[in-house]
């Protein structure tokens, strides 16, 4: 019967997380920004932990890519994801289908920091402001050509209005 009573305490006897590597997927491409950032969490959490923080770059979809993975991941505590506010909190909003539930699917667990985010021309194009842009892209056939580390929404979407 003393067995018995010790039994199921064994059987709950974990050991100490983590016991092995832990991967930060970082969702944009190696040498951006939150490239960096990752690699300076990782840098930390690994020295902190006592284990490798691998960092993996799932870029695509604006973010969406490296999100999807966690979050059909073990939910063991071992895949980690570094995302942009954008990725959970505006991709739901942007595209049609999304490959997971921000949401439902991913826990937060801190923030890593803020960026500010700029807008610039080149000189040339003779706009001083936002607005000023916006006017000038309309008039053209086809807008402006401009790059974006996240999602641009459709033609059609309530943002272009």
């Amino acid at each position: 019967m003393a067995a018995a009573t010790l039994l199921p305490g064994a059987a709950f006897a974990q050991p100490a997380w983590p016991t092995k590597p832990i991967h930060l997927n970082v969702t944009f491409a190696p040498g951006g920004v939150t490239d960096s950032a990752g690699r300076l969490v990782a840098e930390h959490l690994s020295r902190r932990f006592g284990q490798p923080l691998v960092v993996e770059n799932r870029p695509g979809a604006a973010g969406n890519v490296g999100g999807a993975f966690v979050a059909k991941s073990e939910p063991d505590g071992y895949q980690l994801v570094l995302v942009l506010e954008g990725t959970i909190v505006i991709n739901p909003h942007v595209y049609d289908k999304m490959p997971y539930d921000p949401v439902k699917d991913l826990a937060p667990a801190g923030k890593v920091g803020d960026s500010t985010i700029v807008f610039v021309a080149n000189p040339s194009l003779g706009v001083k402001t936002l607005q000023e842009a916006i006017v000038l892209s309309r008039s053209r056939p086809g807008g402006l050509s401009f790059g974006t580390a996240g999602a641009r929404p459709s033609p059609t979407s309530p943002a272009n209005s």
